[in-house]
């Protein structure tokens, strides 16, 4: 199956924002994989290439990068006559191609959206499902992951006065994906109820741009209360775990953090050391029990800070900090900043390369998380990426929106074709590979059974 033709356009993701989409044509069909975008300014990861023409999209299009992919990576990958299943020797020509250290002169978008669109032909030619081919590439078994569903927006992305950017729940305790689902849809029924019905908050209920509610909450700590009382209230109380991502990069400054960042006048002597940020952290900690994962706890540069909660058991995901440079991970794990790695295709740009940053946090011993882009379509190649890596968790978003709900919907069509042998993450979102191990080692003794059954 040689490359017969790679075409490129720009289409629009759940932002209303420019992205790419790429068809490559083998002799057996066509393959489309479209782009997510994870909009920063993150220096340390692979560059999201943008025109930026002021008076076409507000900068925001990306015909250079199209142009790119159909005059300069297709001929060359044409030329080469390397089949699809091969992977790694087409994303290092791509990344031979654009020559530079963070894929500034093709763009990672263009280079991701030939990535995956081979990677989705080369598990047709091996002729298995896309998530078992990419457990190939990793050397690892599918696993189902919890879903880290976002239910409640802050930070600099909602318009209330909430610090942390992102309240999620994690059905730890489902059995399976498909239950994961029920608990997660339940819980965020009852906070929709919870928030529309109360007389102290702003009305209509907005949602922001993964889905989630904005209410006009003043505190973290009011929205962390909500989210146990519609736990409570499910019924899902010790099998529903919360996580929040602070994303504490958007409200650094000068190496102090400023609380009020999102007010219209802040006051730098009001501005915190991470030392107190770290304190407020262990206070929500001993008030919310229920929260298992704090992600970008400190500024991406604040390299004490991070160290500040090494000792803590709970899941510390380091996210802008890595941003999926190899030499930051390196960097992160060697020094202990945080103990769990953020997973984003984008932030990486080759599906090998964010193949090899996993592997790079598990040899660490770090837990993982697959992320989903801010910015989304309707392809699902993260929901079989998730699952094919054997991350254990996956942050994709609410459970409403369709770019979102399609990704989770994704998981229980996986789900459901692996049947028994489907192994949901569960409890040990952290260490989902020992699912694996117990597995093997449950079937040994089932052998050694039958055969002294037989013996006998």
């Amino acid at each position: 199956m040689p490359i017969e033709k790679v075409k490129a356009r720009q289409i629009f993701d759940s932002r209303g924002e420019p992205t790419l989409e790429v068809d490559l044509i083998t002799d057996i069909g066509l393959f489309r994989s479209s782009v997510p975008c994870t909009p920063s300014s993150n220096l340390n990861e692979a560059l999201d290439l943008r025109d930026n023409n002021a008076i076409i999209f507000n900068g925001r299009s990306v015909l250079n990068a199209v142009e790119n992919i159909n005059n300069i990576i297709a001929p060359e990958l044409i030329k080469s006559r390397f089949e699809v299943c091969q992977q790694r020797e087409i994303d290092l020509l791509m990344i031979k191609l654009d020559g530079s250290k963070n894929k500034s002169k093709l763009g990672a978008n263009a280079i991701l959206g030939v990535s995956m669109a081979c990677c989705k032909a080369g598990a047709i030619k091996g002729r298995i499902p896309l998530y078992r081919y990419i457990s190939r590439l990793a050397d690892t078994q599918p696993i189902i992951p919890v879903p880290m569903f976002n239910i409640i927006n802050g930070g600099k992305l909602a318009g209330n006065s909430l610090i942390c950017q992102d309240f999620m729940i994690m059905p730890t305790g489902a059995e399976s994906f498909k239950e994961a689902i029920k608990m997660g849809i339940e819980v965020f029924k009852i906070l929709e109820k919870m928030i529309a019905e109360s007389e102290e908050l702003k009305v209509p209920l907005t949602v922001g741009n993964e889905g989630g509610f904005s209410p006009q909450i003043e505190e973290d700590s009011e929205a962390l209360s909500m989210i146990v009382e519609a736990i409570k209230a499910a019924g899902y109380e010790g099998k529903v775990k919360i996580a929040i991502d602070m994303s504490a990069s958007s409200f650094c400054k000068d190496g102090q953090y400023d609380l009020q960042f999102k007010t219209e006048d802040t006051d730098p002597d009001d501005y915190i050391e991470a030392q107190a940020l770290k304190d407020r952290y262990l206070e929500i900690l001993t008030d919310f029990p229920q929260l298992v994962s704090i992600k970008d706890p400190f500024d991406q540069d604040d390299w004490d800070g991070w160290l500040m909660l090494s000792d803590q058991s709970i899941q510390i995901v380091a996210d802008d900090l890595t941003a999926m440079n190899s030499e930051r991970i390196e960097e992160a794990t060697e020094r202990g900043a945080g103990n769990c790695l953020t997973i984003r295709l984008p932030q990486a740009g080759t599906v090998t390369e964010a193949i090899d940053c996993f592997k790079m946090a598990r040899s660490s011993g770090w837990s993982t998380i697959v992320s989903a882009g801010y910015g989304e379509t309707e392809d699902c190649f993260v929901a079989d990426f998730v699952v094919g890596l054997s991350a254990g968790q996956f942050k994709a978003g609410a459970i409403c929106r369709g770019e979102r709900i399609s990704k989770y919907n994704q998981i229980l069509r996986i789900e459901e074709e692996l049947g028994q042998g489907a192994k949901y993450a569960g409890e040990m979102f952290k260490n989902p590979l020992s699912l694996i191990s117990h597995s093997e080692n449950h079937q040994k003794d089932e052998k050694k059974k039958k055969k002294s059954k037989k013996t006998y």
